[in-house]
C-alpha cells in the first residue's frame, strides 16, 4: 500500500509488523485496566473508576503509536502524523459524507420507528431544560474517538489490508474492535452495563453495530488517503450524534434500529 515504509530491522522481526501484535497488545493494555475495575467491583462512576476508564481506553492509541515507532521508518512515522495533522486529505465531498452518515441514519431509524407505530423523535428534558449537566458527557464523548482511532484506524487497518481486501480487513477489525468492548458490560456505571446488558438483544445489536461501522470507517479512510484526523471526526460525530439522541425520547424500537448502526 502506498505510503508505508517499514524499517529496515522489520525484515528480521516479521512478527512484530503483525497486526495481530497490535491487537494483543492493544487488549493487554485496555483489558488490564478494565478488569481490574471488574475485580474491585468498582463502578465507572467514582474516581478510581473514572481512571480506569479512561487508561484502559488509551490502550488503541498506546499500542499503535508504539508499533508505529517500532516497525515503521522515518517516512512512515512522518506520514502517520500527516495523516493526524492534514485535514485537507478529507476534502470538502468526504467532509459532508462524514456529516451525512450518522445523521442519515438517524432520520432513518425515526422513520423506521414511527412506521412501525412509535412516536418518532420528541424533545425530552435534556434538550428543554438547562444543557450544563450535560457537558461533562459530552467531554468525555469526545474522548473515544481520538484515544481509538490512532490505533484502530491510524495503524492496524493499514496492516490487515497489506494481506486483506477492504472488506474482509473491515470485517476482521470490527470483530476485534467489538469483543475489545466486553469487560465494559460487566462494570457498573459503564453504558454497556447500565443500558444495553450481556448477552441481550442490545448486546448483539451493538456487536453488529460495531462491525457495520467497521466498513463504513474503512470505506472513508480508504477515498480520504487515510486521513486519521477524518477517521477521528467521523468516530467522534457519530458519538456525539448518538448523544444527542439520548436527549432525545425516542421509542424503543427507534432506539434499536439506530443501536444496530450506531
Amino acid at each position: 500500500m502506498i505510503g508505508f515504509e517499514q524499517s529496515t530491522t522489520e525484515a528480521h522481526r516479521p512478527r512484530l509488523g503483525s497486526p495481530w501484535v497490535y491487537f494483543a497488545a492493544t487488549y493487554a493494555i485496555t483489558w488490564g485496566f478494565w478488569v481490574s475495575a471488574i475485580a474491585l467491583d468498582v463502578s465507572f462512576d467514582t474516581a478510581i473508576g473514572t481512571v480506569l476508564l479512561l487508561v484502559g481506553l488509551a490502550g488503541p492509541a498506546v499500542a499503535g503509536i508504539a508499533l508505529v515507532y517500532l516497525v515503521y521508518g522515518e517516512r512512515g512515522r512522518v506520514d502517520f502524523w500527516n495523516r493526524v495533522k492534514q485535514v485537507r486529505r478529507v476534502g470538502v465531498r468526504w467532509f459532508l459524507v462524514i456529516l451525512a452518515v450518522p445523521v442519515g441514519v438517524t432520520i432513518v431509524a425515526a422513520i423506521a420507528d414511527i412506521l412501525l407505530g412509535g412516536p418518532g423523535v420528541e424533545f425530552g428534558e435534556a434538550v428543554t431544560g438547562f444543557p450544563l449537566p450535560t457537558l461533562p458527557t459530552l467531554f468525555i464523548s469526545t474522548l473515544p474517538p481520538l484515544l481509538e482511532e490512532l490505533g484502530w484506524r491510524g495503524y492496524a487497518l493499514d496492516r490487515l489490508q497489506m494481506d486483506w481486501s477492504a472488506l474482509n480487513a473491515s470485517l476482521l477489525l470490527g470483530v476485534v474492535w467489538a469483543a475489545w468492548h466486553l469487560p465494559l458490560f460487566f462494570i457498573r456505571g459503564s453504558f454497556h452495563y447500565e443500558v444495553v446488558g450481556f448477552l441481550t438483544v442490545g448486546f448483539w445489536l451493538f456487536n453488529i453495530g460495531v462491525v457495520a461501522l467497521s466498513v463504513i470507517f474503512t470505506w472513508v479512510y480508504n477515498h480520504t488517503a487515510r486521513s486519521i484526523i477524518g477517521i477521528i471526526l467521523l468516530h467522534g460525530w457519530v458519538g456525539r450524534v448518538k448523544l444527542e439522541n439520548e436527549a432525545f425520547d425516542f421509542g424503543h424500537r427507534h432506539s434499536e434500529v439506530e443501536r444496530l448502526i450506531l
